[in-house]
């Protein structure tokens, strides 16, 4: 099985060698006089995720591209400080390209230390990196309006007969609809469009085939 991660749509050059997903409850446990102790059931806590990615600064042969150290350095500089969440993707496939489950979470990069270490690495870099599942949140304020007129506003119809024109995609391995969607419609929370407009032939979101021809929306 091989595995592709992704970090704000950049896939890393080499699979990290082991990956811990922290799943906690915020469950509170008290004791009542002549009940013992209750468990008050809370909504869960965020997601904590870390693990170890090799930067290599040579070509390896197992290394998915040739990009320096200091791109990825600047990419984990550019997540910590940019005050905004990202997209964290793990893709797992088989050897014949099938994509089989994937860890898709909108994360925060909360911490990463970059060790070097002429002896055991080389010209290589190693960046411990820990994550964050991320929670939007916010206030809604309403304002009254009032009612205004309805305005009829005419639209030219398609001309009867005339299929609507599409673009396409043909599957590759490591391909997923969120990264798709990123690609091509600037919005890898987009990929529900390009499951409702392919559901002829994907079954599942999560689930996608080498070699299979996908219509994509217009952008």
């Amino acid at each position: 099985m091989a595995y592709h991660f992704y970090l704000d749509g950049v896939e890393l050059p080499v699979t990290p060698p082991s990956l811990k997903l922290r799943v906690k409850n915020q469950n509170e446990t008290i004791s009542l006089i002549h009940e013992g102790e209750v468990n008050f059931l809370k909504a869960p806590g965020l997601t904590e995720i870390q693990f170890d990615a090799l930067f290599p600064q040579a070509s390896y042969p197992f290394a998915r591209n040739e990009s320096q150290v200091s791109y990825y350095l600047s990419l984990l500089e550019r997540l910590k400080t940019g005050k905004r969440p990202f997209r964290f993707l793990v893709s797992r496939v088989t050897p014949q390209g099938m994509l089989l489950f994937d860890t898709n979470l909108l994360v925060s990069l909360e911490e990463y230390q970059v060790k070097e270490d002429a002896q055991e690495l080389g010209m290589d870099v190693e960046a411990s990196i820990s994550l964050k599942r991320y929670q939007s949140y916010g206030t809604r304020t309403v304002q009254p309006v009032k009612k205004a007129k309805s305005i009829r506003i005419s639209a030219a119809k398609r001309e009867e007969g005339t299929p609507p024109s599409y673009s396409a995609h043909t599957v590759k391995a490591g391909d997923c609809l969120w990264n798709l969607a990123k690609q091509y419609l600037g919005d890898g929370r987009r990929y529900n469009e390009i499951y409702e407009l392919n559901r002829d032939i994907v079954q599942n979101p999560n689930l996608i085939y080498v070699g299979q021809e996908l219509k994509l929306p217009e952008r």
